[in-house]
């Protein structure tokens, strides 16, 4: 029997900053279903949230409410704001590299944002920082990383977590640990169009479900505005916010104006759908030639966004370029308390798989990277109060039983879109 202390599930921001966190005496596994640069947290473009000063917090936690349509809940909302800067000075101390001019940090503006607070690298933060923190995470001795290891589903004893079932080119086996984190991911790999990476499909949501693991807000699928038309099959480009916040402008068939570019992302998504309709088009045209007439090189500002509108045969600098709604987030999850730990004992979840109430109906943008960050530090420092001297037990488990993988995979999609469905229901209902 192979054990551990604590096994980390998904190596993005969220995972990576809960490991190193944990004291270094400590023996830790990580696993990832693909290889280590294949994690959302990679694919954020804008940048992350700070409270700019104390005069700011208002008005940063008023734009995160009113964003989730004050579903949100204000304790998580308080804490994520109150840790912020902290959690930036420690990135800065692991050499995340955030844009400065005259060494003082720039900070910009995103959509549904009252004004400026989000600090960025060029247009690959979450690339940036995922970096910069996998670089610490290796240097660890402590910690043990699997690549293309998948999990497929929790080990339990009443209602304790005490290991996982994995599966990779080694075969299905097991591995144990005093405590277990979910850091997992998304569920854009089931939507036909999304911005994950098709293998964030979900798979902890449906594993949480089949042992009666708390699921929250899983009808809360947040849908990004602009995604990069392409009649390519696979992962739809993001187009960040960052673009419109800079003075990208949207304009119809006809390039004429149809809408506020910087109104939250849901509301936005509608005006966009709304007017494809009206068209008959499938996407809208976005203009980033706007961002020069506010002084910005745009090949500086956003490299790996022009990059690949040329790869696409636009050239944003001196024409337009098509951009249509995908699946981009997910706000629900695997119900965690203010300690990120679920209904289950010893298991906890962080990032976009868990759900702590941060985002309420629809996140703010930039608040994903800076929400995983705040509470995967606060899941470590919650399993090293715990002081845990019990030794955890080797239970008996049927591996056969895991044998056919598309049939368990098929059956987690299912209850997926069950759950979202239901709860689609239930909230109507509510309401």
């Amino acid at each position: 029997m192979k054990k551990y202390d604590i096994i980390i599930v998904g190596t993005g921001v969220g995972g990576c900053f809960t490991a190193l966190h944990l004291p270094e005496d400590k023996n830790i596994l990580m696993v990832t279903k693909s290889i280590l640069e294949e994690s959302d947290s990679f694919l954020a473009q804008g940048g992350i949230c700070v409270l700019r000063d104390e005069n700011d917090f208002d008005s940063f936690f008023e734009d995160t409410m009113k964003a989730g349509h004050y579903k949100n809940k204000k304790e998580s909302v308080e804490t994520m704001i109150n840790n912020s800067r902290e959690i930036i000075n420690e990135l800065i101390d692991f050499g995340v590299d955030f844009e400065r001019e005259n060494g003082e940090l720039l900070y910009t503006r995103e959509g549904a944002h009252a004004k400026p607070r989000i600090l960025y690298h060029k247009d690959i933060t979450g690339q940036e920082i995922t970096e910069k923190l996998l670089v610490q995470i290796k240097l660890r001795k402590n910690i043990e990383i699997l690549e293309n290891t998948t999990m497929i589903d929790i080990i339990t004893k009443e209602n304790s977590c005490c290991g996982v079932v994995l599966k990779n080119q080694d075969g299905i086996f097991a591995v144990y640990a005093k405590n277990i984190v979910l850091a997992t991911g998304g569920i854009g790999g089931v939507y036909k169009n999304s911005t994950n990476f098709p293998h964030l499909t979900g798979d902890s949501l449906a594993i949480c479900k089949k042992h009666n693991v708390k699921l929250k807000d899983v009808s809360y699928v947040q849908i990004h505005p602009t995604s990069l038309y392409s009649k390519r099959p696979g992962r739809r480009f993001l187009v960040s916010e960052s673009v419109r916040g800079e003075g990208a402008l949207l304009y119809d068939k006809n390039f004429e104006r149809f809408t506020e570019e910087l109104i939250p992302r849901d509301k936005l998504t509608q005006k966009i759908l709304a007017q494809m309709e009206k068209d008959g088009t499938d996407f809208v045209w976005l203009d980033m030639r706007e961002i020069k007439k506010h002084g910005i090189d745009i090949e500086k500002r956003f490299p790996n966004i022009i990059k690949r509108c040329r790869e696409e045969g636009y050239e944003p600098t001196k024409e337009c370029i098509p951009v249509v709604p995908a699946q981009h987030y997910f706000m629900g999850g695997v119900e965690v308390d203010s300690n990120s730990q679920t209904s289950m004992e010893n298991l906890y979840a962080v990032g976009e798989t868990s759900c702590n109430g941060v985002h309420g109906a629809n996140r703010l943008a930039s608040n994903s990277l800076l929400e995983s960050l705040v509470f995967g530090k606060i899941a470590a420092f919650h399993i090293i109060s715990k002081n845990e001297e019990n030794d955890v037990e080797e239970q008996n488990i049927d591996l056969e039983k895991y044998s056919d993988l598309d049939k368990i995979f098929a059956e987690y999609k299912e209850i997926i879109f069950k759950e979202i469905e239901d709860d689609k229901i239930q909230k109507g209902a509510e309401e």
